[in-house]
C-alpha cells in the first residue's frame, strides 16, 4: 500500500505535519508513505517579500507532484494551509487540471484525506476541509477523516488544532507558532488511520 502526502507550505507549517502523517503511515507494515509538494505559482520576488525563501530551503528536497503520478497511490493525505476559509490557491490549481482522471475514473476508490493549518484558532480550518471534500468526492475518493478515538481532539487543557475532519495546526498570527505536540500527534494518527483503511481496501 503506498500513501501520498501530498502538501504545500510558505513558512513550513504544513510540511511538518506532513512529515507526522507519514510517520503514522509508515506504523502499518506493508505501507510506504511518500512526500511530495505542489508546485509554487508565486515569484521568488513575492515569495522573498513576504519573508518565505529562507524557509523554503526546509523542504525544495522534496520533489514537485505531477498529476500523472496521483493514480499510482492507494491513499493520499492533502496538508494544506488555510486561506479565509478555504485551501490555497496553489493546491486548488493543481487539483484542477485533475480532470483527465475524472474521465478515466482514475482515482475511484481511493482514499482521501485532509490535513491543515490556519493563523488563528478560529480561522477557518474546519470550513477549509469541508469545502476541499466535494472535489475529492467527485473523483470517487473515499474520505477519511480524524475520528474521535485520537483523544486529542478533546483536550480543553490548551489551545490546540484538530478536528474530525481532519488534524490542523494554528501558526499564530505572524507565523511563529509551529505544530503543537499533540497536533503532531494528531497527524500521525491520522496517517496511521488513513494508512490502515486504504490497506483493507486495497488487500
Amino acid at each position: 500500500m503506498k500513501a501520498l502526502i501530498l502538501f504545500y507550505t510558505t513558512y513550513g507549517h504544513n510540511y511538518i505535519m506532513a512529515q507526522a502523517a507519514a510517520e503514522g503511515v509508515r506504523q502499518v507494515e506493508g505501507c510506504e508513505a511518500i512526500l511530495r509538494r505542489v508546485p509554487e505559482n508565486l515569484s521568488d520576488e513575492i515569495l522573498a517579500k513576504m519573508g518565505a525563501l529562507e524557509a523554503r530551503k526546509q523542504w525544495e528536497h522534496v520533489p514537485v507532484a505531477t498529476v500523472d503520478e496521483l493514480p499510482d497511490y492507494d491513499a493520499i493525505i492533502f496538508c494544506v494551509p488555510t486561506r479565509f476559509g478555504n485551501m490555497a490557491a496553489q493546491m486548488r490549481v493543481f487539483w484542477d487540471a485533475t480532470g483527465k482522471l475524472w474521465v478515466k475514473n482514475a482515482l475511484g476508490g481511493k482514499v482521501a484525506s485532509i490535513m491543515t493549518s490556519s493563523n488563528t484558532q478560529h480561522g477557518g480550518q474546519e470550513s477549509t476541509i469541508l469545502m476541499s471534500i466535494p472535489p475529492l468526492l467527485h473523483q470517487g475518493m473515499i474520505y477519511v477523516g480524524l475520528p474521535y478515538t485520537f483523544q486529542g481532539q478533546s483536550r480543553i487543557d490548551e489551545i490546540t488544532g484538530c478536528s474530525p475532519y481532519g488534524a490542523s495546526t494554528i501558526a499564530g498570527p505572524d507565523g511563529s507558532r509551529m505544530p503543537s505536540e499533540n497536533e503532531l500527534d494528531g497527524a500521525r494518527f491520522q496517517g496511521k488511520y488513513v494508512a490502515g483503511i486504504a490497506k483493507k481496501l486495497a488487500g
